[in-house]
């Protein structure tokens, strides 16, 4: 019985985190480990994400046509990410759960308050962005290496670099995939990934299908209220992960 109410906790949370990606574009890691986390360790919670955030995002990543103009701009934040999930990979995957689930705490609400907020970084120039992309990076990448997460600050930085919309749609897809490879590849380096790898697979059904009806809920909702609805669960999340 509770193998069954564990299977159906997990398949429900990925269809919801599939269901805010359709609606709002981004989300689908956030919410699902930071759900996947009340009840199982950060790391496994961060495995089951690796193939339905890497589909996911590539499909985003690839679904417009300035891929190269912004794989030669972005390379050097893209390195960092590589570089800080590596650095920071024996938070997550250690003996450290409990300073994991803090810090996913910490990150889930710095996100909601950038988004309730409507905070905004300011326009990064080209001289400052080449040096700033890679400490970004780097910075991403230990979020990444110690919760799993990959919104902060990847997210706000790439919003204060001037991007077209459909360009920072890329964009975004383009730091969260490179943040989920890095990821699996560190997952894999402690034979965490192999272990769930089969449950990762199958949990890109639920979060498939949960895009899909996002995708048409989306159509039909004001925008606005539901990210507002999205970023106060997460601020809810991220208080009940710190009070733990």
């Amino acid at each position: 019985m509770q193998l069954d109410s564990h299977i159906a906790a997990i398949l429900a949370t990925f269809l919801l985190a599939g269901f805010v990606k359709g609606v709002t574009g981004l989300g689908l890691p956030t919410v699902a480990i930071g759900l996947l986390s009340l009840v199982m360790r950060p790391a496994d919670a961060a495995t089951l994400v690796v193939i339905p955030s890497l589909v996911t995002n590539l499909w985003q990543m690839t679904s417009g046509p300035a891929l190269r103009p912004i794989a030669r701009r972005l390379w050097p934040m893209m390195l960092g990410i590589f570089a800080g999930t590596w650095a920071f990979g024996g938070v997550l995957t250690g003996s450290h759960a409990s300073a994991a689930i803090t810090g996913l705490g910490v990150v889930l609400l710095l996100y909601a308050a950038f988004g309730l907020l409507r905070l905004r970084l300011p326009h990064v120039a080209t001289r400052t962005e080449l040096v700033l992309s890679p400490v970004i990076g780097a910075a991403t990448g230990a979020v990444t290496g110690a919760t799993g997460v990959f919104v902060i600050p990847a997210v706000p930085y790439l919003q204060a670099l001037g991007f077209e919309r459909d360009e920072l749609v890329q964009a975004l897809g383009m730091s969260f995939t490179v943040s989920t490879i890095a990821l699996a590849i560190m997952l894999a380096g402690t034979g965490t990934l192999g272990a769930l790898a089969l449950s990762s697979l199958a949990a890109l059904i639920p979060a498939l299908i949960g895009m899909e009806i996002g995708n048409r809920v989306r159509k039909r909702v004001e925008p606005t209220l539901f990210r507002k609805i999205f970023f106060a669960g997460l601020a809810l999340l991220g208080a009940h992960l710190l009070l733990r």
